[in-house]
């Protein structure tokens, strides 16, 4: 053991310690630090949760990335593409594709005896994931699409189904407007369709909640005079959302001239933008936490040099450099900086682990999309907080350590 960490050890220790001053700031300073990290950590995985959560949602209403017509039109609706595209076997054979599944699209109108809604109906096929709508059903169940006939469940929001008054085996009418091309001209038609409720989901994300509903794909292929073959697009779910920019650049390539694939991030702009825009806060709320923590331990270092001043004097006068002396308070200060972490982690970890398995703390769905704090515990972001926090913390203790080679072994003696 060398001299340094054995004289720090026996100030971590209180030996020979007659002067009490340094106790309360001493503690003051390692509950600033706990407490600090505690909030940088409920900070980050309450940031990520929200950020995962949304982006989760999103996801699972459009999957990663869409393949439709590339049209000037700006509609809900899309033009037809052909079912039957080469590229197809090429994306499934990627290893970074997930799943690919078609879908198609139609803007329509719910009436009933009291009211009438807009909604966007989603036709899904048999190769539709529904894994995303069975953990958001609230009630009912969903609906298989086989080749036996053309399903008459669609599965609705609990948003519309309290606007409209309506529950699971209840029928329900929408009506349509169809543009009909005949041999000579154009124009457009109403088309009534009558269809039983399957089951009803709930996500929270009221802009999609208000007017997205689950049909058999066929029923919107009928109803634009569609053939088998056409569908409004594709979607495609990959495994590693980090990679989406990636792949959808990837994917834009291989889908040639007509077609266009958009990311998650493209059709929604504005929600990522809002969503990137929780990472300056959370940079903000670590950074000042880091100098919060910091100051404190400067100030706990200065009363701990202050109260030692006497113990310096003896150590320069037995010819104990300056640097010597300093690291003896530095390895001082890096332990009540492990200190602080410690319960710091304890605190952070604690309060995170309640929250996400028994969501104590609510919010406004309307607001916020969620109905309480979600959070995303990650270990590696944890360990980055704690090493960040130490080495910012002494980095900031080695000016004030230098008021070391001020002291003078004649006045640090004398004084007591």
């Amino acid at each position: 053991m060398n001299t340094e960490r054995f004289i720090a050890e026996r100030i971590i220790n209180g030996s020979g310690n007659t002067n009490q001053l340094s106790k309360p700031i001493v503690r003051i300073s390692v509950l600033g630090i706990a407490l600090g990290l505690a909030v940088m950590i409920l900070t980050i995985a309450i940031v990520t949760g929200f950020q995962q959560e949304i982006r989760n949602k999103l996801i699972g209403f459009g999957s990663h990335i869409q393949i439709s017509n590339y049209d000037n039109n700006v509609s809900d609706e899309a033009q037809p593409i052909n079912k039957k595209q080469l590229f197809i076997d090429e994306l499934k054979n990627n290893p970074d594709i997930h799943h690919i599944q078609i879908y198609a699209t139609k803007s329509g109108i719910i009436k009933t005896k009291t009211d009438n809604e807009g909604v966007m109906l989603k036709g899904i096929s048999s190769d539709y994931d529904w894994k995303f709508i069975n953990e958001n059903l609230k009630a009912g169940k969903t609906f298989a699409v086989t080749d036996s006939g053309i399903s008459r469940n669609i599965i609705i929001s609990k948003y519309l189904a309290d606007k409209l008054d309506l529950k699971v085996d209840d029928k329900m009418t929408i009506y349509f407007l169809t543009k009909k091309t005949d041999s000579t001209y154009t124009h457009y038609e109403q088309r009534i369709k009558v269809f039983y409720i399957s089951g009803i989901y709930e996500t929270g994300f009221e802009d999609v909640d208000k007017r997205l509903v689950l049909v058999d794909i066929r029923q919107i292929q009928k109803l634009n005079y569609w053939n088998e073959n056409q569908i409004g697009g594709f979607e495609i779910a990959i495994n590693d959302y980090k990679k989406i920019d990636q792949i959808g650049a990837e994917v834009n390539d291989k889908i040639g001239q007509g077609l266009i694939a958009q990311t998650v991030k493209e059709v929604n702009p504005t929600v990522f933008s809002w969503l990137d825009l929780q990472d300056i806060n959370a940079v903000i709320v670590i950074t000042l936490m880091i100098l919060v923590a910091g100051i404190n331990m400067i100030s706990a270092l200065l009363i701990l040099i202050l109260e030692r001043t006497n113990m310096i004097g003896i150590l320069k006068a037995l010819g104990a450099q300056n640097a010597s002396i300093q690291k003896i308070f530095l390895i001082n200060a890096a332990y009540l900086i492990g200190k602080g972490l410690l319960w710091g982690n304890i605190i952070g970890i604690s309060i995170a682990l309640i929250q996400q398995h028994f969501g104590i703390f609510k919010l406004d769905q309307a607001t916020y999309y969620v109905s309480v704090i979600p959070i995303n515990i990650n270990f590696i972001h944890i360990l980055l907080l704690n090493i960040g926090t130490l080495l910012c913390c002494l980095l900031m203790l080695i000016i004030p350590s230098f008021i070391v080679s001020k002291i003078t072994p004649v006045k640090a003696i004398r004084f007591s």
